[in-house]
């Protein structure tokens, strides 16, 4: 810019924008009520987590398919995971377990079973839980 620059504020519409303040509006093109569309919009976060879950937790991304049969196994496959993932939440959350989904995979992951041959007819299996946290989890889900 060059020259003198001049700035006012027309305080009429500075006042009247002031009324505004604090509020949210929302504008859609559903036929929902306005109560609908500001309940449903009240539970974006829980869509955003659950793009979040997939991401980071489960993985699901890149897909390095091309056919499209894949690419929707490849989805479908990802969309169990995560109801698997929220099934695990919510059992957690029901035993009222302080324990995050993902903290119990990885506690899940240190866990194994040994299986024993002992002879041709024989074998003996054992699941080793070394720490309480192992034994914890295969206490809640009958692991043992």
């Amino acid at each position: 810019m060059k020259g003198e620059i001049s700035i006012e504020i027309d305080e009429e519409k500075f006042k009247e924008d002031a009324k505004w303040d604090g509020l949210k509006g929302y504008q859609t093109n559903s036929k929902l009520s306005s109560s609908a569309v500001i309940e449903n919009y009240q539970h974006l976060w829980k869509i955003e987590k659950a793009f979040r879950v997939s991401k980071t937790d489960l993985k699901i991304r890149p897909i390095y398919h091309r056919l499209q049969n894949r690419i929707e196994s490849h989805i479908c496959l990802s969309f169990v995971a995560y109801k698997i993932y929220k099934e695990l939440e919510r059992q957690l959350y029901n035993k009222k377990v302080n324990l995050s989904p993902e903290k119990a995979i990885e506690i899940a992951k240190t866990i194994y079973k040994v299986t024993i041959n002992i002879g041709p007819s024989e074998t003996v299996e054992k699941v080793i839980l070394l720490k309480d946290e192992q034994k914890l989890l295969a206490h809640l889900f009958d692991l043992v």
